[in-house]
């Protein structure tokens, strides 16, 4: 009997509104409503399993998770922490649906905190760089074949045939003329003899081959080009404090007050999307092309690149680091495009 994967994803949001539109997406795209659960502070949608402790444990196990600490302070600053049950087959589907939902990072969002637990220092970080190598090579399949077989059946045939029969009768007719010499000579034995012929079938049978039929193969070569792709892993660095006081970093900051300024938002947040569109731009898999036409590309290298921040949130930002490049740029402050 096959098993079936299922995994656990946990998102925290920092209001209970996003965590329930999370939660409305996911059942809409047929994620049981069992499988979703929505924690709080100090309670739960399941109460029954002892609160926000219990929840983690029932996410976790028993043994303490090295993350479940950052989870706890989340809830503990009133933020609300939403899990969902998923089988291998949809659990990208569900982590696309509760990034679009914007959730917060625990683990930056935990610097600072009054509860925040003891950090080490001194540690180093490795991202593995995994190369995909294309193999290729060849097998003999069987793709069909003759096989023959042989018996003898018989068939009924027929022939006409013509059958001569002969028969032999003797007329006897009266007669009164006067003897001649022939007649006379009776002193000689006259012997007639006719005799009766019939035909009669004969039947015999001769093997004759008719038809050979032979058996064998040709044997052609032919090459055939093989195409498939191999994914490696591509490592972009990014400098978080090089470069804060350049031009382009200055010419961020404006049109970032000028066009989120009023919200309330942090700078910090969005200034990673101004440059991924600028570096995007440069690329040389994307020059001389147009932001409409690499959008959904974009899009999802973003998602893969910053799980936590939703590109339509932050899609005018990566646009503007793209226009930068390209010349098309125009600051909010100055009017949008």
């Amino acid at each position: 009997m096959a098993t079936t994967t299922r995994s656990t994803i946990v998102a925290v949001y920092a209001s209970p509104s996003a965590a329930q539109a999370a939660a409305n997406e996911l059942k809409k795209n047929g994620f049981d409503s069992d499988d979703i659960d929505i924690g709080s502070g100090e309670s739960s949608e399941r109460p029954h399993e002892g609160g926000i402790t219990g929840w983690f444990k029932r996410i976790f196990g028993q043994d303490r998770h090295e993350d479940e600490p950052y989870y706890e302070n989340a809830t503990r600053r009133g933020n609300v922490v939403l899990s969902v049950e998923a089988r291998g087959d949809n659990l990208d589907r569900a982590a696309d649906i509760l990034n679009r939902h914007s959730p917060i990072d625990v683990h930056r969002e935990f610097v600072g905190s009054p509860h925040e637990a003891p950090r080490k220092t001194g540690e180093s970080g490795a991202v593995p760089v995994v190369n995909e190598e294309l193999r290729v090579g060849k097998r003999s399949v069987l793709r069909g074949g003759v096989r023959i077989y042989t018996r003898e059946v018989e068939e009924p045939v027929e022939e006409k045939l013509r059958l001569r029969e002969e028969k032999v009768y003797v007329d006897r007719q009266p007669a009164d003329r006067a003897a001649t010499d022939a007649d006379r000579r009776t002193d000689a034995e006259q012997v007639i003899e006719m005799k009766e012929y019939v035909d009669e079938p004969v039947v015999s049978k001769q093997a004759r081959v008719t038809e050979e039929i032979r058996v064998g193969k040709d044997t052609t070569e032919r090459e055939q080009t093989i195409r498939d792709t191999v994914r490696r892993t591509e490592v972009n660095v990014e400098d978080l404090g090089k470069g804060r006081d350049s031009a382009l970093h200055s010419d961020f900051r404006r049109d970032f007050d000028a066009r989120y300024g009023a919200s309330g938002g942090n700078y910090d947040e969005y200034a990673p999307a101004y440059n991924y569109g600028y570096a995007m731009a440069a690329d040389p898999r994307y020059r001389g092309k147009r932001f409409d036409e690499v959008e959904p590309d974009l899009r999802s290298d973003y998602g893969r690149r910053y799980p936590n921040s939703a590109w339509e949130r932050m899609k005018d930002s990566v646009r503007y680091g793209w226009d930068k490049v390209t010349g098309k740029a125009s600051s909010a402050a100055a009017g949008t495009r």
